[in-house]
């Protein structure tokens, strides 16, 4: 099967890159908040960046196996555990039959990831697994994840190549004071030199008023020439909206397609993991960044993931020297098939381990 929810949490949500392509008809994309978190956590796990993962929002739910998989958590630390232990976040850890998971409280950050090697049994709705909770489409049953819900496993793993190094650094949230590059535009020019001056000087805070939707600010009055409202237009991931009111709304993942306020500024992709894991109170500065300078960061995140896949898939190196237990697992292995000599495949604590036997080893039989 996969994994058994005692309790939802928060809100815990099946999410993936989103619905892409539907906007026109008024569906909105969806998908993950934090996408590099995301990403990461399918990197560690062997799948494709938009396999679907499960978002854990705030307070986390409580999970148990019924099938052994490797999984990583990443995104804000909301103190996962296994059976009661402390899990390493950003890391690929294989987890058996019968472990419970569960999280015990914010260290940092608002979201957290949980990526299951092989994918998630879901169904895909107009190309996505992704939860819709205004339209009630995708993930499960199109809404918030809840005790006694199953979800299966698609093809779990016990072994990945190069298991051992299936780790990378951890993301910092622990910042309560961010500052967020965003490109000016598309109607920048509504605004005054004064509300322009304000916008990229003064410092915001997030309100309670702020989920998958927007993230509402308050901070200093943002001027306009002439009012917030324009003829309805598009909406993109991190545009942010200034209504009559003069305060900030950062549009998130479950944006609405259209919207008729202005919009300043637009956050750039690399900096909406700083939105999507801040919580109320959290303060931020805004600091304009031209379109090239935001294109050249994003290139350099998409080469970080694409070094860190070919790192994570070549083939595992033989080892120099072995230790007891790969030794007893080689043994068994050449007992097996009756073979002095050759090459090996051990897995030692769900890590895989080439070795070369060049000659016998004394008292196999």
């Amino acid at each position: 099967m996969g994994i058994k929810f005692a309790n939802g949490g928060f809100l815990t949500t099946v999410q993936d890159m989103g619905r892409i392509g539907y906007q026109e008809s008024g569906m909105s994309v969806s998908g993950v908040m934090d996408q590099r978190s995301a990403a990461l956590a399918n990197i560690l796990v062997g799948n494709d960046e938009n396999e679907a993962v499960i978002e854990v929002t705030l307070m986390g739910p409580m999970i148990s196996f019924t099938e052994d998989n490797i999984i990583a958590v990443t995104g804000g630390n909301l103190c996962p555990k296994i059976n009661g232990r402390d899990l390493p976040m950003y890391q690929a850890v294989l987890v058996h039959k019968g472990d419970s998971m569960n999280f015990a409280g914010m260290a940092s950050g608002s979201r957290a990831y949980i990526a299951f090697a092989g994918g998630l049994d879901i169904p895909v709705v107009m190309g996505s697994k992704s939860t819709n909770l205004k339209s009630k489409v995708g993930g499960c049953q199109g809404r918030k994840i809840g005790g006694g819900d199953e979800i299966g496993f698609t093809a779990p793993k016990t072994t990945l190549p190069n298991m051992r190094m299936r780790r990378v650094a951890l993301d910092d949230f622990t910042a309560a004071e961010k500052v967020i590059r965003v490109v000016m535009g598309p109607q920048d020019d509504c605004f005054t030199d004064k509300g322009i001056e304000t916008f990229l000087s003064a410092q915001y805070a997030f309100t309670n008023e702020s989920d998958r939707m927007g993230c509402r600010l308050e901070g200093e009055v943002i001027e306009h020439k002439n009012g917030g409202d324009i003829i309805t237009d598009g909406i993109a991931f991190g545009a942010i909206q200034v209504p009559s009111h003069g305060q900030p709304i950062i549009m998130m993942a479950d944006h609405q397609t259209t919207g008729g306020y202005t919009k300043i500024a637009g956050v750039i992709s690399v900096d909406l993991p700083k939105v999507a894991q801040s919580r109320p109170g959290y303060k931020v500065k805004f600091e304009k960044v031209s379109i090239e300078e935001a294109q050249k960061l994003y290139v350099a995140q998409v080469e970080e993931f694409k070094a860190l896949k070919e790192k994570l898939n070549k083939a595992p190196e033989p080892c120099a020297e072995l230790d007891a237990a790969i030794q007893v697992a080689v043994a068994h292995e050449a007992r097996k098939y009756w073979s002095r000599a050759g090459k090996y495949r051990a897995v030692i604590d769900g890590t895989e381990f080439i070795v070369e036997l060049e000659e016998e080893i004394e008292g196999l039989r």
